[in-house]
């Protein structure tokens, strides 16, 4: 065969093999492509901004405005109720109904006599407790629980009326100054032995926030971390002059964060105890309770559950101390111990 021949031959198998080559990706191209019908712009967001604490509850003074009331008798009219006559008589609704043995829902009816108990009533006010009030009146506060036959768990309203004994002082202006100096306050704090279902019960702030559902915390692994960072000033144990302190106080910045020595459940928060100022107590399992005391505002109130390390105050200069610090107990039950045997070392 020839040159041109072999040549002329070869032809058509170089045309098939460059087909076979450019077949697939002409094909590909035939398919059609997937594509998205609509693709929305790429926008660059900036985080949110941690939402700042806000507190809970800061307690104020109980004015003692307390209006006397004389016994009465008042006939009922159309259109009013147990609560209506109260507040134009300015008793209490519940010392209305005791007088006249009425029983919830307090049904009358017009041209109905009743009897209107006199005496001293104080109108509560939001955010006073009861035992605030016991205190600002120098009364005690089981002896308003009796003259109000208040019930378990002493929850005060907004408004209620609280009859005051008739013997106790109309005031506290002549009350003398119990301020002690720095740590030695906190050791005369025996009463909280003595009143302690008193704080836990009569330590209700009036009109507290709806409840919400509980939070998940870590379980108590016996383990305490320092509730705030500043200096000792006064450790645990007997005193000058014959004073104890039952717990530790460490002196800081004003507004400093005081935060949970460990996980467990807020079981008071208020200020219903002399001298203590404004007080956390939280407990962490059916033994160990820790109490922190003169702090400012509150981030938590009670029935808040929480961390080891969440903030639950700030450091203040509340009850009798005469510069801002945290007073830090721990108890096992009813006893003292020295927290800083439980604490980290500084």
């Amino acid at each position: 065969m020839t040159n041109l021949e072999k040549q002329v031959d070869s032809l058509p198998m170089r045309r098939l093999a460059a087909f076979a080559l450019f077949l697939p990706a002409f094909l590909a191209a035939c398919v059609p492509q997937e594509r998205p019908r609509y693709q929305p712009p790429l926008v660059e967001t900036t985080p949110a901004a941690p939402q700042p604490l806000r507190a809970r509850w800061q307690p104020g003074a109980v004015v003692t405005d307390a209006r006397r009331v004389e016994e009465q008798a008042y006939t009922v009219r159309a259109g009013d109720s147990l609560s209506v006559i109260a507040e134009r008589t300015g008793s209490g609704v519940e010392r209305i109904a005791a007088a006249n043995d009425l029983s919830p829902p307090y049904t009358i009816f017009p041209g109905q006599v009743l009897r209107i108990p006199g005496g001293r009533y104080h109108s509560v006010n939001r955010g006073e407790t009861g035992i605030a009030i016991a205190l600002a009146y120098r009364i005690d506060w089981d002896r308003i629980v009796t003259a109000n036959d208040l019930k378990p768990p002493f929850l005060l309203r907004v408004g209620q009326k609280l009859l005051l004994p008739e013997d106790a002082p109309p005031q506290r202006a002549d009350v003398p100054d119990r301020r002690m100096p720095d740590s030695d306050t906190p050791t005369r704090m025996a009463a909280f032995d003595i009143d302690i279902d008193d704080i836990i019960s009569g330590g209700e702030p009036a009109e507290t926030a709806t409840a919400t559902v509980p939070r998940e915390i870590e379980p108590f692994d016996g383990r305490f971390a320092w509730p705030v960072q500043g200096r000792l000033i006064s450790g645990f144990g007997a005193k000058a002059g014959g004073l104890y302190n039952d717990g530790i106080n460490i002196a800081a910045a004003a507004g400093q964060p005081v935060r949970a020595a460990a996980s467990g459940t807020v079981i008071y928060a208020g200020n219903g105890i002399e001298g203590w100022g404004n007080l956390i107590l939280i407990k962490h399992d059916e033994e160990w309770v820790s109490a922190y005391a003169h702090n400012d505002a509150f981030y938590v109130e009670r029935g808040d559950r929480v961390n080891r390390g969440d903030r639950i105050a700030d450091v203040g200069q509340t009850g009798t101390v005469d510069r801002p610090q945290l007073h830090f107990e721990l108890r096992q039950g009813r006893r003292p111990l020295d927290p800083r045997k439980f604490l980290p070392a500084a």
